[in-house]
């Protein structure tokens, strides 16, 4: 690993998924981390990125282990270099919208998807999370969370218990003007850095995606992004700055006390 304390690397991979086609999807994917500087600390990939978001669900759902969940694990090996995303797996009788957070050295955890997306039918495929996580990767603290759940601002509420907000997606280009909203809102009203990486292209039900796969400082300012085409954004987070911003505005000191049921 390149980090240093305060600074790390990310590679956000926005890709113009194929539809229900594993094998290729993997081959793309391949090609396009190759293209990634060296010295990347954590690779990013969209929501079901061996897939796309079908419901097929139970037909795709891999067990631990299968091919995607395996490439993940070569891909972390070989680039050392963190590598997240999520996948549909399955678990015993249950199925879930799964991302996983692997090292070089293996998968350190996971996270279900909570907020299942009912207007795409999701909930009657999948099983929904049950519990919030955050992750570290040296100094940094990342809570991961999957596309819709972007829309719930309780769940995502930072109890000063991590420094980066991650969200993995397929999100649709009929609502583009939320995805990019409310990933400017998640920074400025949790005082976090954000990181949104979604996909390009038409999937098999004809939904049409427009990428827009970006990071966004804790002022609700866009550091960088990509447009609507196939592509990688590098981009270099200063936990430093972040921590500074934080200790300069602590509107985190006054938030209201809740828990989550």
């Amino acid at each position: 690993m390149n980090f240093s304390n305060d600074l790390l690397n990310v590679g956000l991979i926005q890709p113009d998924l194929l539809w229900e086609d594993p094998e290729g999807n993997l081959v793309q994917l391949e090609k396009m981390v190759g293209g990634l500087p060296g010295e990347t600390d954590l690779i990013i990939l969209p929501e079901t990125f061996s897939t796309g978001f079908t419901m097929r669900a139970d037909r795709f759902a891999e067990e631990e282990g299968g091919m995607a969940h395996a490439w993940m694990l070569k891909v972390a090996r070989e680039r050392k270099a963190y590598v997240t995303g999520s996948l549909i797996v399955r678990e015993q009788e249950r199925v879930f919208n799964r991302l996983y957070w692997v090292s070089p050295e293996g998968v350190e955890g996971y996270y279900d998807k909570r907020h299942l997306f009912r207007m795409g039918r999701e909930h009657t495929h999948f099983h929904p999370g049950d519990a919030r996580k955050v992750f570290t990767l040296g100094s940094f603290r990342f809570m991961p969370q999957i596309c819709y759940d972007l829309r719930f601002p309780v769940f995502a509420r930072n109890r000063n218990d991590y420094d980066v907000i991650l969200y993995v997606a397929n999100w649709p280009a009929p609502r583009h003007h939320v995805w990019e909203t409310l990933l400017r809102a998640r920074a400025i009203e949790n005082l976090a850095c954000v990181i949104g990486v979604s996909r390009v292209g038409v999937d098999g039900e004809g939904v049409d995606h427009l990428g827009g796969s970006c990071v966004v400082d804790p002022m609700g300012r866009t550091e960088g992004t990509l447009d609507h085409r196939s592509g990688i954004l590098n981009y270099t987070i200063d936990l430093k700055k972040i921590r500074e911003f934080r200790e300069k505005f602590p509107a985190w000191k006054d938030a209201d006390m809740f828990s989550l049921g």
